[in-house]
This record gives structure tokens, sequence and C-alpha cells, in this order.
């Protein structure tokens, strides 16, 4: 709107305008433009920055932008483009564009060392998350040799790293990660010794990380390998990377012991080994001179104990020490981590479960909390003075064999998201505060010794009852993420389905019918207990129902037709039990196996080679209206039978007292002789 006439240009809102009235700046990020881009833009000769990022325009790249005479950089990043990369037919010279963002759009096709020929100027390119194709041409470097910044990721890229970037002399920041290339890292990509972030995760690369090629980027910052197929061991040679602030060789096949020399690394920050076959004692590396933050050394062959230099890294809020062979309790001077965020012991062999908590309640800003598969065979402690832990989002202490009851001093943690107490051997009662949690969505304490009735209390949760309610949840990034399989991970708490997982314990009674309350709710599981009753008709109203399993229980009477609503049902189970009747059939229950049913003979339908007769549902009925019939019948016969007996009573008591009133009438007479 501020674009009318006899206004001047520089005063156009994204309009910058040089004294001569010349258009040089047009910046008009996210403000919801659509539609093309017009190649008229390129009419604009002394136009230097154009900006239309963020927006909803789609359609291809005009050539009138990428072959200007006068821009000098082009970001078009997060819109709708897609096609290829317009090509020159005959080109000649070279352009100005230093600056080429076209990330986040569809653009397919190959990168063709014609584009290259003539982008002489090329500074940074930022090609990431489309659908480029190819290889990367060899000659890039010596096309662009002023090329400082290469960002590929996320595209499908194939072939090997080309050798060219060897001669990119003044790369600093190549970035490949998430496609599939393939072969070894070159040699001589090592040659480009400016490099401050070399980053290739998620490909398919192969060989060792050689000592003498990596200490010749003397200048690396950030090192990411991760899932690239990497073996061998980490070089000595790392440690005379002063400048490293990142270490990332994630899920490879690297082994052998950690280099003393890592402990040089003394701006190192980020450090993640998971998902490696490393070996030895941690102890062997000094951590008290580096500036770690965040440290993964999950699933890998660690052993020892907990080094304690590795206390001494002040800011650290992240530490994963889970799937190894450490052993041991924890040291007192764990509580010195004051910024520890979160921590992840499991599967490890650690003992000592209160002297743990007693220690861990130190540190206070605790949001992530995973113990599981340890403290084998101790007591969760019940004392309701444990405290510390009031920042605490998740909470698993599974897989221990611990004994006990629910601990009380859970119901503290009004911040508790996610608790998981399954597999263990835990007893009582499901605790009548399990209400009382305000932002609880996934309680797991499968496989336990748990009895009674299944509360009406835990129907009751916010957090399942309404998606007005999630608002409450933090909406922050995990520091690391919690892995609940070993292919899912979850970076945002609010991912995680809401569910309740029940089964295999020893729960009677009914399914409480106030389980239609739980309108959030995507898994629900009480297998394997002693449940009777009917299936509530109120499980039907749980639309985001995504898991429901109910079998191995003694649930009786039909399943509800009404089932076949939960459109995102995926795993159904009602197994052995004591259901008849006919199953439901059309949309995903046609999809569902016979197993789903097994164990019910009084269960019938075309999938389980057992056919209802045509009158099933007439006979069901009618034998339903006709135990009406007979309990109407019954009960008219009994209350005649009492007004009967009553008037019985009635009449034997009127002779009675006329008798004795007789009796009483002849004393009196005679008394009064």
């Amino acid at each position: 709107m501020s674009w009318v006439k006899r206004t001047d240009c520089w005063k156009w809102e994204g309009i910058t305008c040089s004294s001569d009235g010349t258009v040089t700046d047009v910046l008009l990020a996210a403000k919801g433009l659509q539609g093309h881009i017009s190649p008229s833009l390129g009419n604009l000769t002394g136009l230097l920055h154009l900006n239309l990022s963020h927006n909803l325009l789609d359609g291809y790249l005009p050539m009138e932008l990428l072959f200007s005479r006068s821009i000098i950089v082009l970001d078009v990043s997060f819109n709708r483009l897609d096609g290829s990369l317009p090509e020159l037919e005959s080109p000649s010279g070279g352009f100005p564009l230093q600056v080429l963002n076209i990330s986040s759009n569809s653009f397919t096709g190959q990168f063709s060392s014609k584009q290259w020929e003539v982008m002489k100027n090329i500074v940074a390119l930022n090609a990431s998350n489309n659908s480029f194709t190819g290889q990367i041409p060899s000659s890039i470097c010596i096309n662009s040799p002023s090329f400082a910044i290469l960002d590929l990721c996320y595209n499908q890229f194939s072939g090997s790293i080309p050798l060219g970037l060897g001669n990119c002399s003044k790369l600093r920041e190549f970035k490949a990660g998430y496609n599939n290339f393939s072969g070894a890292l070159p040699e001589e990509l090592f040659s480009a010794t400016s490099l401050e972030q070399l980053s290739l995760p998620n490909n398919d690369l192969q060989g060792v990380l050689d000592g003498s090629h990596i200490l010749k980027l003397i200048k690396l910052t950030v090192l990411d390998l991760g899932s690239t197929g990497l073996s061998g061991n980490i070089p000595d040679s790392i440690g005379q990377l002063s400048t490293l602030e990142e270490l990332r060789l994630d899920n490879n096949n690297m082994s052998g012991e950690l280099p003393s020399a890592l402990g040089n690394c003394t701006n190192l920050w980020y450090l993640s080994l998971r998902n490696n076959k490393f070996v030895g004692d941690l102890s062997k590396v000094n951590f008290t001179r580096l500036n770690l933050r965040i440290a993964d050394f999950s699933i890998n062959n660690f052993t020892g104990t907990v080094p304690e230099s590795i206390f001494s890294c002040s800011n650290l809020i992240a530490l994963r020490l889970a799937f190894n062979k450490f052993h041991g309790q924890l040291s007192p001077r764990m509580g010195n981590l004051k910024s520890m965020s979160f921590f992840s012991i499991a599967d490890n062999h650690f003992t000592n479960i209160t002297n743990a908590l007693r220690i861990l309640r130190s540190c206070k800003n605790l949001t992530s909390l995973l113990m599981g598969t340890n403290f084998k065979g101790e007591t969760i402690p019940q004392d309701e003075t444990v405290d510390g832990f009031e920042n605490l989002r998740v909470l698993t202490i599974d897989s221990c064999g611990s004994v006990g009851q629910i601990p009380p001093w859970i119901s503290k943690l009004k911040k508790l998201e996610v608790l998981d107490l399954s597999n263990n051997m835990l007893t009582g009662e499901i605790p009548f505060w399990i209400s009382d949690m305000p932002v609880l969505f996934y309680l797991d304490i499968t496989n336990n010794s748990l009895t009674g009735d299944i509360p009406v209390a835990l129907m009751n949760l916010p957090m399942l009852q309404s998606g007005k309610n999630t608002a409450q949840l933090d909406p922050n990034f995990l520091e690391l993420p919690v892995y609940w399989t070993p292919s899912r991970q979850y970076h945002l708490l609010n991912a995680f389905p809401n569910a309740l997982n029940l089964g295999n314990n020893s729960f009677t009674g009914v399914i409480p019918p106030e389980i239609g309350q739980l309108k959030m709710l995507d898994g629900f599981n009480v297998s394997f207990n002693r449940l009777s009753g009917e299936i509530s008709q109120q499980i039907c109203n749980l639309t985001n129902l995504q898991l429901l399993d109910l079998s191995s229980n003694q649930l009786t009477g039909e399943l509800p037709a009404a089932l076949t609503d939960l459109h995102f049902l995926s795993k159904f189970n009602v197994s052995n039990n004591e259901l008849e009747g006919p199953v439901p059939t059309g949309r995903q229950f046609d999809t569902f196996l016979n197993s789903s049913y097994s164990g019910n003979p009084k269960l019938c339908g075309p999938m389980l080679g057992n056919p209802c007769s045509p009158t099933t549902r007439k006979e069901t009925f009618t034998s339903q209206r006709h135990n009406l019939r007979r309990a109407l019948v019954i009960g008219i016969t009994l209350g005649a039978l009492i007004a009967l007996a009553l008037l019985a009573c009635f009449l034997i008591g009127r002779l009675v007292y006329d008798d004795h009133t007789e009796s009483l009438t002849h004393l009196q007479m005679r008394y009064r002789r």
C-alpha cells in the first residue's frame, strides 16, 4: 500500500533506492506473497539485493534473476519453487552473483557444470532441502574459486564426494549431509585447509578417519561424520584441533579406546559418540579442561565408573551414558552439575537407587532422568521427603526388577509429563493421587504385580481429556532426544503418544466407563489382566485412538459396532477373552489379522473362518428381548406372590387381632365381675 504515485521510492516498504532513484534493494521476506516470480525484476538494472524468502511463491526461478548483470545477493528460500535451475545456452562472461540461497523449495534436476562456469564470483550457495539429484560437478571450485560456503544438505545427490573440492582454497563450510553419497572420504578434500565446518552425516561413506589428513584442518570447528559408515579409531591427532567445538561421530562402526588427547580440545562443547563399538575406561580422558555442554557416550562398550573429571564440566547440561557397562554408585560430585537438564544412565550396572536419587535431587534444573535397567531388585524409596525434582518432565525407572509400591513422592512432580515404571515387581494399587498430575500424558506400568480396580482417578488426567490443555506443556526441545525404540527418537516431548499402558498386571473389575472422557488418548493397553464385564461403549468416543489392546482378560459380551468409527486405529487386539457375536467389519477392521480375535470361540465373522449365520444379530436381539420379557414375567410373578403373601399376612393378622380382642373383652367382663 505504500507503493503509490508521487511518493519517493525510498519511502516504499521493502524498497531501497539510490540518490538518483535507482532501485538497489527489494527486500520482501515473509510478506505472504503468492504467485510466480516476475522475470521483469531483471529489468531493474541497479538491483543488488533481492530477498523474497519465506513466502508462498511457486513456479520456476527466472533466468533473468539467476544470470542478472547486477544482482549480488539472491534469496528465494522457503517458498514453493520447483523445476530445475536454468542454464545459459551460450554462456559468455561472468555474472556478479555472490550469494545464492534457494533452500527449502522443491527444485529438482542436476547441477550442471555449465551453470557454474558463468558464476565465477559465487561465494555462498545454499541449496539444501530440495530434491536435486546426480553428482556434484568436480569442476565446481575451478569455475568458482571464491566458494566459501557450500550447503547441499537434504537432497538426493549421489556418487562420490568430488575430488575437486580440495581446490576450494577459500572453502570454509561444506555441508552435504542426508544425501546418497558413497565411497571413501577423498584425501583431496583435506587439502581445503580453510575448512571450518565439515558436515557429511547420513551418507553411505566408508573408510577410516585418517590422523594425518585430519591434522591438515587446523581451523576446524565442526566435524560431523555421523551415520556415514566410518570404522577404525579416533586418531590421537584429534587433540591438535584446538579450535574444535563439535565432534559428531555417532552411528558408525568405530572402535577402540578414546585417545587421551581428546582432553586437549579445550573448546569442545558438543561430543556425540553414540552407537559405535568404543571400549575402555572413560577415565583415561581428562575432561577437566573441556567446555562440555552436551556429551553422548551411549550404546558402546565403555566400562568402569563415571569419570570424576567429567564432574568438573560445570556447564554440562546433557549427559547420556546409557547402554554401556558402567558400574558402581553415582559419585556425590555429580551434584556439582547444577546446569544439568538431561541425564541418562539406562541399561548399565549401577547400584543403590536411594543414593542416586539423593545425589541427583541437587541438580535442580533436571528435566529428563532416565535410570532404567539398573539397581537390580532394589526397592524404589518410598520416603515422601524425597524432593528436589520439581522441574522433572521425564522419569523412567523401568526394567529394574524393583519392588515396593508406586512411590508417593512422585505425586510432587507437578511438571511430570512422561512416567515409565514398567517391567518391575511393583505391588499395590494405582494411587488415587494420579489424577492430581496436571500435565502427565504418558504412563507405562506394564509388567508389574499391581492389583485392584483400574481407578476412576486415572480417567481424570487433564492432559488426556482435552487438547486445550496442551498449552501447559513445555514447547522447548530436549537437549538430547529421548529414544523409545532403536529407530524412534523424540526431540519434543509433546511428540510422544498420549498413552496408558497398564498391561500384564493383576487388575480386576471392569473397564471404567469414564474412559470416554480421555478424548486425547492415542494408546490404551490393559492386556493380560483379570478384567471382566463388557467392553464399554464409551471407548468408541476415543476418536484419536491408534492402539487398543484388551487381550487376555475375562471380558464378555459383544464387540461394539461403533469401534469402526475409530478411524486412526491401526493396532487392535481382543484375543483370549470370552467375547461373542460378530466382529466389526469395514474400514480398518478389514485389515486386522485373525490373531486379533483368537481365543474367543463365540466370535464370528468371515475373516475368522466362522461365518455368522444371517440370524445371529436377530437371535442376539431376540435373546435379549426374551431375557427382558423373562425378567419382566419373573418380576411380575414375584410381585404378585409378594402381594398375596402380604394379603395373607394381613388376613391372618386380622383374625388373630379379632380373636385377641374377643378374648380380652371376656377377661374384662370377668374382671368387672
